[in-house]
């Protein structure tokens, strides 16, 4: 699998081959919707909370006698039936995450990566470089490859520039290579890899 190699600039510069075993799967609809519910679960905080009746603060005191009123008997005012009183069963602060195979999560990511390819909406770039931190000189080389929503893979330590240009531009994300994971790819409409996320995705894989 033949993949074209370009610069920021839109000039190709070389050609590399691409591991059938990571970009050449089947996609299957499945496992990326449990990666994607794993992912976002591990996201959710969780400090939802309703006070149970031993939080509440009250008097013990029975709220009126209890015979002789016509009404039903009440032992407390901090029961769930009196107007701020106790919730029963109500939420409490827990995690949400949840446990998925670490093969499934390669799988998905795999699966991913080679929906991306089969669709045309990857590509490879020799690397990132800016020659300034500078949004407008990022935007201005987008416009010129027509990119208006992408994920950026690369190395973090040599496009230091380009991580810090990219922060402002409305949906063009970065991400060091260690951090590619299904979710942020999913929220893009093209995934640029750097030829060091490249290899760094092939060792990763291949252990």
């Amino acid at each position: 699998m033949k993949q074209e190699v370009k610069s920021l600039e839109d000039k190709v510069l070389k050609e590399v081959s691409l591991d059938k075993s990571i970009f050449g799967l089947e996609p299957k609809d499945s496992i990326i919707h449990r990666m994607i519910r794993y992912q976002l679960s591990k996201k959710r905080s969780g400090n939802h909370k309703t006070k149970g009746i031993s939080e509440i603060s009250g008097t013990t005191k029975k709220p009126f006698k209890q015979k002789g009123t016509g009404s039903a008997r009440q032992g407390s005012r901090r029961s769930p039936q009196m107007r701020g009183g106790a919730v029963i069963f109500g939420p409490v602060v827990r995690t949400h995450s949840h446990k998925l195979p670490k093969k499934i999560r390669s799988l998905a990511l795999k699966m991913v990566l080679s929906s991306k390819l089969k669709d045309g909406k990857l590509k490879i770039m020799d690397d990132f470089k800016l020659s300034k931190p500078k949004t407008s000189i990022l935007k201005n080389k987008l416009d010129k490859l027509k990119i208006d929503s992408a994920l950026f893979i690369g190395s973090e330590e040599t496009e230091k520039n380009f991580s810090v240009a990219v922060r402002n531009v409305p949906k063009i994300d970065f991400l060091p290579a260690v951090g590619i994971n299904v979710y942020d790819i999913l929220r893009r409409d093209i995934l640029i890899l750097s030829i060091d996320a490249l290899n760094a995705l092939n060792e990763r894989f291949a252990k």
